[in-house]
C-alpha cells in the first residue's frame, strides 16, 4: 500500500482513505489487487493492480470492467475515476478499449 500512495503522490493525488477489497468478496478467482479510495477533493477512485507475466489483452479488459461493475454493486456507489495499474505488457487494443470507457491506464507501476 505504501507503493500505491507514493505512486499517486508523485502524480499530485492525495488520498484520505484507501480500502482494499479482495477479489474473493466479488466472486472472482483472479490474481488482482483491488482498492477503493477517496481523495481530498472527495472523488471516489477504483484502483485495480494487475501484476502478471503474460500480456494484458482485450479479454482481460472485459473481465476487468465486469469486476468493476461488481465492485460498484458491492460497495453501493459508482466511481468517479477508474484506474488500471499494470506491470505486464499491454495490448494496444485493450488500452484503447479501456480509455474509450473512461479508464486511466498506467503501465509504469512497479
Amino acid at each position: 500500500m505504501k507503493e500505491l500512495t507514493t505512486y499517486f503522490t508523485n502524480k499530485d493525488i492525495i488520498f484520505k482513505q484507501i480500502n482494499e477489497t479482495s477479489p474473493k468478496e466479488l466472486g472472482s478467482r483472479k490474481k488482482i489487487k483491488i482498492y477503493n479510495a477517496t481523495c481530498v477533493e472527495s472523488k471516489y477512485y477504483a484502483i485495480f493492480i494487475v501484476d502478471s507475466k503474460s500480456r494484458f489483452i482485450r479479454k482481460n479488459a472485459d473481465d476487468l470492467m465486469t469486476l468493476c461493475d461488481k465492485l460498484s454493486e458491492h460497495l453501493g456507489h459508482n466511481f468517479k475515476k477508474k484506474i488500471l495499474l499494470v506491470s505486464s505488457p499491454l495490448c494496444s487494443k485493450a488500452k484503447l478499449y479501456l480509455q474509450d470507457n473512461k479508464w486511466s491506464v498506467y503501465s509504469d507501476f512497479m
